[in-house]
């Protein structure tokens, strides 16, 4: 079916109290009618910027779960590990739900973050204009567990805690550490900087379609 947008109409929901303000010309910075923050007119879409941080996150995805995220020295012995060899470990371990929690939170999830990135900044720059309602729930998806990313850093404190010690023993951050911090960092910027918005206008001016 067809639509129009707020913006169409000359109107701006407010950030925090998600109030529509009318009368709000472009560049202009006004009070909201409700609670008095500051409301504007979005700005014309970054998709360059969006696509740096990232095309910048998956280039580091790769070392981030290839190389070790700790390596422990026990009584003269190294042992590294990366992030799936301690799902393994879990594993072998017979412990599931531990093995869940590292997996979904630092492998699945930042893939999930990143595809659902992709899949929106081309539809944005090729007007794809089907599904917008499921597109809009993806990215409030991706918002939301944005926050919990910082789950994925206590999985590395995690892992150091289940190892079993010997007598003297030393625990040395990986490069996968900084890696998969920066892959966290990296997609929760791409996330708020793209604005979903971006799409319903383009396809609100080409009279686009919600398949």
């Amino acid at each position: 079916m067809s639509f129009v947008t707020a913006k169409s109409q000359g109107y701006v929901r407010c950030p925090v109290c998600h109030q529509l303000n009318e009368g709000v010309s472009a560049g202009q910075v006004m009070g909201c009618g409700r609670c008095g923050s500051a409301v504007t007119q979005r700005t014309t879409p970054r998709l360059q910027a969006v696509w740096a941080l990232l095309l910048a996150a998956m280039v580091l995805y790769v070392p981030a779960n290839a190389l070790p995220v700790m390596t422990v020295v026990s009584l003269g012995q190294d042992q590294a590990n990366t992030l799936m060899e301690g799902v393994i470990h879990f594993l072998h371990g017979g412990q599931w739900l531990l093995a869940a929690v590292v997996l979904i939170a630092s492998i699945v999830v930042p893939l999930m973050k990143m595809l659902t990135l992709m899949l929106l900044l081309v539809s944005v720059q090729w007007r794809w204009c089907g599904r917008l309602r499921d597109k809009t729930r993806l990215y409030r998806l991706a918002s939301f567990v944005g926050p919990w990313s910082m789950v994925d850093v206590f999985v590395i404190a995690l892992l150091v805690a289940l190892v079993q010690f010997g007598e003297v023993a030393s625990v040395w951050v990986g490069a996968g550490t900084l890696a998969f911090a920066m892959v966290v960092l990296l997609t929760m910027a791409a996330t708020a900087l793209f604005d979903i918005r971006w799409l319903w206008d383009v396809c609100s001016a080409e009279g686009g379609e919600d398949a």
